[in-house]
């Protein structure tokens, strides 16, 4: 990112209350409220809303709403905290601005003595966790498109070219795709990605709705059985912490980030009622026979159905610029300095090129990725999205009295939703493992 990382020099002797971090970032090319908007809800808009129903099938019409607002309240509360204890951590280092994991490191490290060495453990870890959960992410959509589009064209020209045709062709728009560093300029792809997204989630509602909808034979809570299903399908559904920080940092006005309302407020209302009203609906349409993905449930002999199929799989394509962004973003600050600054361009080309490539060729090779992906992103996105803000806000206060409130009721609050994250860390990772066996054993 093209952001100062110090400001130090002006500042003296000022306290943390005099430091406002938003007057000394220095931001090239800033991004307005709205194009965060649009960001955010890429980041927790995809096709997951197409598997709500699904969750619905597990958690039942009434538990369905209760706990899909639950999550999204939790996520939003996580973001919350990541980023006000960020904006916190710039105020007492007297830094414009952090990353997500600078922000653990500087929390680790002015926090409590047995916290502080592992300052840099801490930082590596999400870094890492980002890098390996973005990239191989790459792999999955790669082969969501794939196939996506073998179905529909094989089907509708009479032909059987195998996946693999489908995983090199889908590769070369990414190329350039995959070539936009700049986050102002890939606002255009995510709204388009957005759009048709709700394009698909439209024509959805439409099928489900053209008929009258009857619930006498729904389930209205859940087995106790499948309960870790369904709130993994939600949690996994909703949560985005990886561009969090990165949008808000490129703010033009970053005060509207944690505002009421604000681009947080604002996003994961917008995001919890659709995931609902999807959930709710598609479930009631199509009751135990409901799919993984709503779309298989639509009619395959009519075209306009059909189209709900393409359009997801151009809204991933379309995505696949802002995932890449966070992860790129955090190894060429690994690696520039191994290059000529008169070549950091050719650098950045032959990098996100170079690894294009390998996870195209990894799709390729490994068709059932899938499995392993998931135990990936089980680990590292329980304990990114739920479980690390939750943890940075408990440090950060510790050494502050007073900081946890009356009865230390914020501790009592962390200890909770820890518990919640844990609870979908251990589950999310069980479902991967079995899915291994069963592929492999």
């Amino acid at each position: 990112m093209e952001l100062q990382k110090t400001d130090t020099e002006s500042n003296g002797g000022l306290s943390d209350e005099e430091y406002e971090p938003f007057r000394h970032r220095r931001v090239k090319k800033p991004n307005s409220t709205n194009g965060t908007i649009i960001h955010m809800l890429k980041g927790s808009l995809g096709t997951g809303i197409l598997a709500m129903p699904s969750a619905f099938r597990n958690g039942g019409l009434v538990f369905g709403v209760i706990g899909t607002t639950l999550v999204g309240l939790i996520y939003a509360h996580c973001v919350y905290l990541l980023v006000s204890t960020s904006q916190k951590s710039c105020k007492r280092t007297r830094v414009p601005v952090l990353g997500f994991s600078e922000t653990a490191q500087s929390v680790f490290r002015h926090g409590p003595a047995p916290t502080q060495r592992f300052a840099n453990a801490a930082k590596a870890y999400i870094d890492y966790s980002l890098l390996i959960v973005s990239f191989f992410s790459v792999c999955v959509y790669l082969l969501f498109i794939a196939t996506t589009l073998r179905d529909v064209i094989n089907n509708e020209l009479g032909i059987d070219w195998d996946t693999r045709i489908y995983i090199l062709l889908t590769a070369v728009p990414l190329i350039f795709v995959t070539q936009v560093r700049d986050l102002r300029y890939l606002v255009p792809f995510s709204a388009l990605a957005n759009t048709l997204i709700l394009v698909t989630f439209g024509i959805t509602l439409y099928y489900i709705f053209r008929e009258p909808i009857d619930l006498s034979n729904r389930e209205l809570f859940p087995e106790i059985t499948a309960l870790p299903s369904f709130f993994g399908t939600v949690v996994y559904a909703v949560e985005g912490i990886g561009v969090v920080l990165p949008v808000e940092n490129k703010m033009k006005h970053p005060q509207h980030f944690l505002a009421c309302p604000g681009v947080v407020s604002i996003v994961l209302s917008f995001i919890t009622v659709l995931y609902n009203v999807t959930g709710f609906f598609g479930y009631a349409r199509y009751g135990p026979g409901t799919r993984a993905s709503v779309t298989l449930n639509l009619p395959s002999e009519e075209k306009l159905a059909v189209s709900t199929q393409l359009l997801a799989a151009l809204a991933i394509l379309f995505t696949l610029g802002i995932y890449y962004y966070v992860p790129m973003d955090i190894l060429w600050r690994k690696v520039k300095h191994y290059f000529p600054a008169e070549r950091h361009n050719i650098a950045q080309i032959g990098i996100r090129f170079g690894i294009l490539v390998a996870m195209t060729g990894l799709a390729l090779g490994v068709p059932e990725l899938e499995p392993f992906i998931g135990l990936v992103g089980s680990i590292c996105s329980a304990t990114l999205g739920l479980l690390t803000p939750i943890v940075l806000d408990t440090v950060f206060r510790w050494s502050t009295p007073g900081a946890f409130g009356v009865f230390r009721w914020r501790m009592v609050k962390n200890v909770i939703l820890m518990a919640f994250g844990l609870f979908i860390l251990v589950v999310g990772t069980y479902f991967s493992i079995k899915d291994i066996v069963e592929i492999y054993g």
